[in-house]
């Protein structure tokens, strides 16, 4: 426990959990972004399929699966290989007194350090992957979406988004500290819809060079800002983070650490 081969399976879990489950919707990250950013056309769900596969054939729904898979892979890394260090280190710096007690307040403050640094870890791929997702004829993919991207807005252009980030993921990770996929997948509706202004603000500002805050309220209204595309994002999350859970947990049993707030790994009885 604690020692660089176990940072590195966590962090190897978080690649795959991440990873993985964020690549496998992306038709439906694909249908909830543009609902969001354009819902004249894209009016619903099965409607917003439908107009896809008219326009860009079913090619067109893995549309930004790379950049999803790096981001992701990338903020799956750091958020739960971070996680744990951040949990070891407020859990020594508090006393074994201290962290018995304020158990729940030292993990999610290191659920929201490692976050941080996760969502920086995510920012420029996410911010491809909406611009290609949403702007149709922008780009094929991340090979020449980002530097169609660097050219228009400039480096800090990728990181445009990284406050609403925070805003949409930190809640997130804060909700789901502890659970595997029963209980991510409750915990992933609720957080849904927590964070789902800034998940809006995410897409808007990333849509279009030179977007803000003001305009983003401007045009879809409060109203609109806590719910266009709201039920696509519940279904989305709540299997995403009960899949990640799962198969995170799932993980670190198999290469035998305990499942996320359990006890220490049992080992073997040493040979006589």
């Amino acid at each position: 426990m604690y020692s660089p081969a176990f940072y590195g399976a966590c962090t190897m879990g978080g690649i795959l959990s991440c990873g993985l489950t964020h690549t496998g919707v992306t038709p439906l990250d694909l249908i909830k972004c543009n609902m969001q950013i354009d819902p004249a056309k894209y009016k619903s769900i099965s409607s917003g399929f439908g107009v896809l596969l008219r326009e860009q054939g079913v090619k067109g729904l893995s549309r930004g699966w790379v950049p999803t898979l790096l981001g992701y892979s990338a903020q799956g890394a750091c958020k739960f290989g971070f996680y744990e260090f951040f949990k070891k280190y407020y859990s020594d710096l508090a006393g074994p007194e201290c962290a018995s007690k304020y158990k729940t307040l030292i993990y999610l403050a290191g659920s929201a350090s490692a976050e941080v640094i996760a969502d920086v870890a995510l920012c420029p791929m996410e911010a491809v992957k909406v611009r290609v997702q949403t702007q149709p004829g922008f780009a094929r993919g991340l090979s020449d979406g980002l530097p169609k991207f660097l050219k228009a807005e400039g480096f800090g252009g990728l990181f445009k988004g990284l406050v609403p980030l925070w805003g949409r993921q930190i809640p997130l990770n804060h909700c789901n500290l502890g659970v595997s996929f029963a209980g991510g997948y409750i915990a992933g509706v609720f957080c849904a819809i927590v964070s789902h202004p800034a998940d809006n603000l995410v897409s808007f500002l990333n849509n279009a060079k030179g977007a803000t805050v003001g305009d983003a309220v401007k045009k879809m209204g409060l109203w609109g800002l806590f719910t266009r595309g709201l039920p696509l994002r519940i279904v989305m999350i709540g299997t995403l983070t009960g899949a990640q859970w799962g198969i995170y947990d799932a993980f670190k049993v198999f290469v035998g650490l305990p499942t996320t707030g359990g006890g220490a790994p049992t080992h073997p009885p040493a040979k006589k």
